[in-house]
């Protein structure tokens, strides 16, 4: 009966909170740009993501699809032969990391003005032969791709080495827990990626529209939710049973994707739905609407060990020291070096952020606005819309909050 009550009670709720913020002016929405099908950060982004969320224990997945896509095309012009052929993304090396470097660049320069982000990509060796100087400036110029040694320790060293490196690249915060094990034989690569990020919104969500309720996760929590009604891209797909909502950060050069289930029900049967094209699809057919928007205050993180999802995209060889061809890193590489481990820690805040927003907007009507009331899981992305290419994708499954009952 509570559950109910709890489910019925929640249009109410969403009215009530949005009506205090209702006449709050609100910053003109950009025309909206779709991803682009060809760009190699969103086909990889996609299948990780399912290939992540096939694990029946996955909770709040979240990784940087530029990031890894980026860090493996750069270790792929080190590559020869079949591993050169396996490793993603694929397309003629010039075109992709072309399109990579681009939008890292761009990802960079966006960093203080539509976000806040701690970034960082390395490729360790341990007791491997010397990577090229030209190879290794190559790869930090146009991919940011550091390169450093793991020292002459055992697992457990090679592991606490690495998680100082993440909480670094974190800018000093702590990754969420990582269960892995590192087994870097001689010549082994471990492949690391590390991104904090907190948007700043366009349309202000503030700590004044909060309040206190309860979000219908794996488990019932008490949550703090943010309410702002304004005029949002939006867009309805009554086939497939979900509500996609793009919220743009403040200086237009990136937005957050939201896809919010009609019901309350766990993210399997959207996971699977999801495809480059029919996001596409979805984002082109958003329009600027009037929409009462409630979300979570949360933090998504996650730690990831990535070689089984990897291996089951195809990268096979290059974790084989015998298979493994990297002759371009080095003159002495081919038959040794070979992959050991690619780890990855991402987080993403979704907070209020206060003092963005201009101060000189035209008041937009929102009377009668659709609701986007994300009380339950829902599926994020962060998008570059200089580039279009993908920044972070994940899943929230559950906030942290005070506990009623375990339900999905």
């Amino acid at each position: 009966l509570a559950v109910c009550l709890l489910v019925s009670l929640r249009v109410l709720l969403v009215q009530s909170g949005a009506a205090t913020s209702s006449q709050s002016p609100a910053a003109s929405v950009s025309p909206s740009l779709p991803p682009l099908v060809n760009d190699p950060s969103w086909p990889l982004g996609v299948r990780l993501y399912q290939a992540l969320r096939s694990d029946p224990g996955s909770v709040n997945t979240l990784f940087s699809p530029l990031l890894l896509a980026s860090s493996l095309e750069a270790l792929s012009e080190g590559s020869a032969g079949k591993t050169a052929e396996q490793m993603p993304p694929s397309g003629t090396k010039e075109a992709v990391g072309g399109l990579l470097s681009v939008a890292l660049e761009s990802f960079v320069k966006a960093n203080g003005t539509s976000f806040q982000i701690h970034a960082s990509s390395c490729v360790f060796t341990k007791q491997a032969p010397a990577v090229g100087q030209a190879f290794a400036k190559e790869i930090q110029s146009r991919f940011r791709l550091q390169h450093r040694t793991l020292g002459k320790g055992d697992a457990k060293a090679d592991l606490r080495q690495l998680c100082q490196w993440a909480e670094a690249a974190l800018g000093g915060k702590e990754g969420a827990p990582l269960e892995a094990e590192i087994k870097a034989k001689a010549g082994a690569m471990v492949l690391t990626n590390a991104l904090h990020f907190k948007g700043l919104w366009q349309r202000e969500l503030s700590e004044e529209s909060a309040d206190r309720r309860t979000f219908l996760g794996k488990k019932y929590t008490k949550v703090t939710m943010m309410h702002r009604a304004s005029r949002y891209r939006f867009h309805e797909d009554v086939d497939n049973m979900v509500q996609v909502l793009e919220a743009p950060l403040w200086g237009g050069r990136a937005s957050l994707v939201l896809l919010l289930p009609f019901h309350v029900e766990n993210l399997a049967r959207l996971d699977k739905l999801l495809t480059p094209e029919l996001l596409s699809k979805w984002l082109e057919r958003t329009a600027v609407t009037g929409v009462a928007l409630s979300l979570p205050k949360a933090n998504i993180s996650s730690s990831l060990s990535l070689q089984k999802q990897l291996t089951s995209l195809g990268l096979s060889d290059a974790w084989d020291q015998k298979a493994a061809d990297f002759s371009g890193m080095s003159d002495k590489s081919k038959g040794k070096l070979h992959f050991g481990g690619a780890l990855h820690w991402a987080s993403l805040e979704l907070g209020p952020t206060a003092g963005k927003e201009d101060a000189d907007l035209e008041e937009e009507n929102t009377e009668r606005p659709k609701l986007f009331y994300a009380d339950h899981p829902f599926i994020v992305f962060v998008r570059d819309d200089t580039t279009g290419a993908l920044l972070l994708m994940g899943a929230l499954d559950n906030v942290e909050g005070e506990l009623l009952h375990d339900e999905l």
